[in-house]
């Protein structure tokens, strides 16, 4: 079974918390590619961490969930301030 991650990345970037969503067949190698350079430009340049992943069956379903995560601004400010809180 094929598995599809939907992530929610940190990082900051002048003194703020910044936060990138995408999805990934392979979650690990994804991040690698952001810290090194490799991945969206917006990531480029800055050291990330994982703060938040989902895993689905189907790629429809973890781009419908990626878009709805991406949206949501007031869930990923809460998902932000847990990690730093937590």
């Amino acid at each position: 079974m094929k598995k599809f991650y939907v992530y929610m990345l940190i990082a900051k970037r002048k003194e703020r918390l910044i936060s990138y969503v995408g999805y990934t067949k392979n979650l690990p190698k994804r991040l690698i590619l952001h810290n090194h350079s490799k991945g969206a430009k917006f990531t480029r340049g800055s050291k990330w961490k994982i703060v938040y992943k989902e895993v689905y069956k189907s790629k429809s379903e973890a781009l419908k969930a990626e878009h709805k995560l991406k949206k949501n601004y007031l869930l990923r400010k809460k998902i932000k301030h847990k990690h730093l809180n937590g």
